[in-house]
């Protein structure tokens, strides 16, 4: 099995491609050990000392480390998913567990403009913000602002807040009249 590894614009934070699926559809953050109780291969990744943040994608894992060097903790890491993909055990404990379904915030009559974000958001924002090992998530929209959640590798991301207001923001102010802002969560 080969892993490929790619560097994301987070320096805590590494891609890791092993050629596989890994959720196939959807996304799952871990953010610390204890959240990673539906996920044998998050729990693995989370018994490597120095490992603190576990996300993962259809095809892609991140990994995000402490003051640990990458140069250190790379070879534990491909190991623990070499290991954990050749035991044959599952991503996910319970085929049915999915991701929270965040209950979006915005008012019945803003849902036109809700669903103009959410696919714009789909369409054009997700697949960039995966080429980087992240994601992001539409928390709400009120009174001209959307209400965004970085995940992954955009999670504490030192570009993070440019991407929000330089792309995100610019992007949909220019196709839906009615976003002032964005905001992250």
């Amino acid at each position: 099995m080969f892993i490929q590894t790619e560097a994301t614009p987070n320096p805590a934070t590494l891609k890791f491609l092993p050629g596989r699926e890994v959720l196939g559809e959807g996304a799952m953050d871990f953010p610390s050990a204890e959240t990673a109780g539906p996920s044998p291969l998050a729990q693995r990744l989370f018994s490597v000392p120095g490992v603190t943040g576990v996300f993962l994608g259809p095809d892609f894992i991140t990994v995000t480390k402490d003051e640990t060097e990458w140069q250190h903790l790379k070879p534990v890491v491909l190991g623990a998913i070499m290991e954990h993909f050749t035991s044959g055990a599952p991503v996910l404990a319970d085929a049915s567990a999915t991701e929270e379904s965040a209950h979006a915030a915005y008012d019945g009559e803003d849902e036109e403009i809700v669903a103009q974000i959410k696919d714009l958001l789909d369409t054009r924002v997700r697949p960039a913000v995966a080429q980087d090992g992240g994601d992001i998530v539409f928390h709400g929209f009120k009174e001209g602002t959307v209400y965004l959640h970085m995940r992954g590798a955009c999670a504490g991301c030192p570009s993070s807040t440019m991407t929000l207001k330089n792309g995100i923001e610019n992007l949909l102010r220019h196709y839906i009249p009615e976003v002032e802002l964005v905001e992250a969560v």
